[in-house]
């Protein structure tokens, strides 16, 4: 669901305050792109693909079960090439599955989630806690 104009507006102010109060941890995000993790995954898969390679052809001159290792290992090595990264999740304090460190809470699914509060409502809550707090 795309945001609506004043829900854009606020993370982009959102952004700005972040990139004033600390230029290096906006700059690091920044580069930190889908770009650099797609790379990463094609040498990783690249790599895979040519020790899958190696287990072949080590599997033609031993038994079968190598080179069927090493088959197993290329495809595995493509399909994890191929397929694009995740969107890396900027996580804050005590969301996902981590621990609240506030209160020693375990996140989960619902983590301590109220109903009927959108995402946005938790993210201003989270800005003016955080604002208050320096």
């Amino acid at each position: 669901m795309p945001l609506s104009d004043h829900e854009q507006k606020m993370l982009e102010q959102m952004e700005q305050a972040l990139a004033a109060e600390d230029p290096k941890f906006a700059s690091q995000m920044q580069s930190r792109g889908l770009g650099a993790l797609q790379r990463r995954r094609w040498v990783v898969g690249v790599i895979g693909v040519l020790a899958g390679l190696g287990l072949v052809l080590v599997g033609v001159n031993t038994t079968m079960w190598v080179g069927a290792a090493g088959f197993a290992v290329m495809v595995a090595s493509a399909v994890y090439a191929a397929t694009p990264p995740r969107k890396a999740k900027l996580g804050v304090v005590g969301e996902g599955g981590g621990v609240d460190q506030r209160s020693g809470k375990g996140g989960g699914k619902s983590g301590g989630r109220r109903k009927g509060t959108s995402i946005i409502d938790r993210l201003d809550e989270r800005w003016e806690r955080r604002e208050n707090k320096w």
